[in-house]
């Protein structure tokens, strides 16, 4: 728990923060996912996506010990709502993919950060959500009788998936490189391999907290 003790009070705040958010979109996406639009999509499908959205914003602004830190406690806290509130079963299923998808996505997104700005994002987004939809909808649903085949693909292909991630990211790019005062500004992540000086001529553009 040295992590947490070490970090500033920025950075306690943005964890607190990190956790809620991804309790809150993981217990809501596991009940909207039982309602379905159509055979190709639920509304969970609209939901999740701000999942991955908060981990990657963790990682880029903290480092990846502390987006850990947001999906493990945030993994427990959201399987304990979503057995009360929704499916065991989907709780469950949820879970598991939850877990591991969030963990390979930090793995893959610490690889790419010092890459173009958008190639962490989209990279780990992909892979990691194509391992979820996997996970999640073969244990949640097979063997139901439900479309789960077609909402998996739905679940996959839709554009939240990649759209509010990267759109984001190129919002707050854009943000830092036409604001004189957030230029070569540090990130608050207390790791000083994520931190560069003022004056480094980046090859690539990165969003808001990250040096």
């Amino acid at each position: 728990m040295s992590i947490i003790s070490e970090a500033t009070p920025m950075q306690r705040a943005f964890l607190i923060a990190g956790v809620l958010a991804m309790t809150i979109v993981v217990t809501a996406s596991n009940i909207l996912v039982e309602m379905p639009i159509n055979d190709w999509l639920t509304w969970g499908a609209l939901s999740y996506p701000f999942a991955f959205l908060v981990t990657d914003l963790t990682n880029r602004a903290l480092g990846p010990s502390k987006a850990r830190i947001v999906v493990c406690v945030g993994f427990a806290a959201a399987v304990i709502m979503s057995l009360i509130l929704a499916d065991a079963r989907i709780a469950l299923a949820s879970g598991s993919a939850f877990l591991l998808a969030h963990l390979l996505d930090i793995f893959l997104f610490d690889k790419l950060r010092q890459a173009a700005w958008w190639k962490a994002p989209l990279i780990s987004s992909v892979v990691a959500s194509s391992l979820d939809t996997l996970i999640f909808f073969s244990l949640a649903f097979a063997g139901t009788g439900l479309p789960w085949e077609t909402w998996a693909l739905g679940d996959y292909g839709c554009p939240l998936r990649l759209g509010q991630k990267n759109g984001l990211c190129a919002n707050t790019a854009q943000v830092r490189e036409e604001t004189p005062s957030l230029k070569g500004s540090q990130c608050m992540c207390a790791d000083k391999r994520y931190i560069a000086p003022a004056n480094e001529n980046r090859k690539s553009k990165f969003p808001l907290f990250l040096a």
